[in-house]
């Protein structure tokens, strides 16, 4: 499955582990508060002078190196599939509104599936999760590859994919806390797969339009059927299995209420629901650049060379910035620099003010994919703040709402362009993000372990857990 922006488990059969793939234990929780704004206590984790550091250390643990690579297999499927299958829908009706809405529809679900169906992750075993996801995604995507599925049938099963994802990246990312530990294994596990993530934009859509010139659509397409296959085996087969992380009641009602609740609680807890936001806000104004390259590439008289280097600019930002803060930082300097490289990492965008050209436009993107790299830390602080039972909803819900987000600053940047000039409304993006994020991080600052009370912290949260 894609995301991360694109795995399940069953009744637990655990073998004895390999020595190798057993990261050192985290701290009891009750010993390890959510660090907050100030610097954490993690030094005191590091390794012995003679073992992996920083990113070798994760690619270290047996069971992550079959995770990274179903999510490499996965993602590049993902992303062909998608470009091929705008080509089909485009071939089938000459509509570019229905070949565009194949792309929206790859955001539009995300809301629904995460709501709805983010008790999964934590009711069942994350593996059995993980390869049910997989396998159902390889089935839809099966019937894509039917010449007699019409257009609807094309984009429902597109809707479908969609609404899967969420539930197997939160199930995925609450994994690896069991995979990793809670420490700065998992921080940098994490760090690694957006890594891939962004990079797999790039390649894959170089790669699905070299494949189109030698498939049709619909043989493109089969490529992903085989990536979903091999992400579903290496997960079954490279991976622990481990119990449910809740197990409550029966029936799918139950579920739906399991869901509901546990976003409830989620959003009702201060702190995670600032921390949250953090992971939200930035991410919708960031993408008004992204969303607007065309149009602007267009005012200033650049080529489709150029177009595509605007495409990938934030992206080749985000990655040198993310592996320079997972290498070269410690976990206490990555968790100090969060809330000021988060109230900063929209300002480059300032920069459209005076309608800049090819090269300062480039730079200004790049640093603002860069200012990306907080989220780092802020991994860190969530994964603290959760509680382990809720700790598959709340990330499937934190990545639905990431996607979520993401396409509703596309359309209302896409929207603005509408009534002002393009470069007006990416720096407008840049003042009004900015001063939305400053005051989220005096929030997060209010909210730190230490700051508040318990009560004040979970708005009612804590009763509802409590009676169940």
């Amino acid at each position: 499955m894609p995301t991360d922006s694109p795995a399940p488990a069953d009744t637990p059969r655990t073998p004895p582990a390999p020595a190798e793939q057993v990261p050192a234990p985290a701290p009891e929780r009750a010993a390890r508060r959510d660090p907050g704004p100030g610097p954490t206590l993690r030094d005191s984790d590091a390794p012995a002078p003679d073992a992996p550091r920083g990113y070798r250390a994760v690619f270290a643990v047996v069971e992550f190196r079959a995770v990274f690579a179903a999510h490499l297999l996965s993602l590049l499927g993902v992303v062909v599939s998608e470009l091929a299958l705008t080509v089909l829908v485009y071939d089938l009706t000459g509509s570019p509104l229905l070949s565009a809405l194949t792309f929206a529809l790859g955001l539009l679900p995300y809301i629904v599936g995460g709501t709805l169906f983010a008790g999964v992750a934590d009711r069942y075993p994350a593996r059995r999760v993980l390869v049910v996801c997989d396998l159902l995604c390889a089935a839809c995507v099966a019937v894509m590859l039917v010449p007699a599925t019409p257009v609807a049938g094309l984009l429902a099963l597109r809707c479908l994919v969609a609404a899967i994802a969420p539930v197997f990246t939160g199930t995925r990312m609450a994994a690896l806390t069991d995979i990793l530990g809670e420490g700065d294994l998992y921080v940098l596990g994490r760090s690694l797969l957006r890594i891939v993530s962004q990079s797999a934009m790039l390649i894959g859509f170089g790669a699905g339009g070299v494949l189109l010139t030698v498939l049709s659509p619909r043989g493109a397409i089969t490529v992903t059927v085989v990536t979903f296959l091999c992400s579903a085996a290496l997960l079954r087969f490279g991976t622990r299995d481990r119990p449910a992380r809740a197990t409550t009641g029966d029936g799918g009602g139950t579920l739906l209420k399991e869901s509901l609740s546990g976003a409830r609680l989620v959003l009702g807890d201060r702190r995670i629901r600032a921390l949250m936001l953090l992971f939200w806000l930035p991410a919708m104004f960031v993408v008004a650049p992204e969303a607007l390259a065309a149009p602007y590439a267009d005012a200033i008289g650049a080529s489709p060379a150029a177009l595509g280097l605007l495409l990938c600019a934030m992206a080749v930002g985000h990655i040198g910035a993310e592996l320079f803060v997972g290498s070269a930082l410690s976990p206490r300097n990555r968790s100090r620099i969060v809330l000021p490289v988060a109230a900063a990492g929209l300002l480059p965008l300032l920069v459209y003010v005076i309608r800049p050209g090819l090269p300062l436009a480039l730079a200004a993107l790049a640093l603002a994919g860069a200012g990306a790299a907080y989220v780092i830390g802020l991994d860190q602080w969530f994964v603290d703040a959760v509680p382990q039972e809720l700790r598959g909803r709340a990330m499937t819900l934190l990545t639905a709402g990431l996607m979520t987000v993401q396409g509703l600053g596309m359309a209302l940047a896409g929207l603005a362009a509408e009534f002002f000039p393009v470069h007006q409304v990416v720096a407008g993006s840049g003042i009004i993000g900015t001063v939305c994020t400053l005051l989220l991080v005096a929030e997060v600052r209010r909210t730190a372990p230490g700051r508040m009370s318990d009560t004040e912290g979970r708005d009612g949260a804590d009763r509802h857990v409590t009676s169940r």
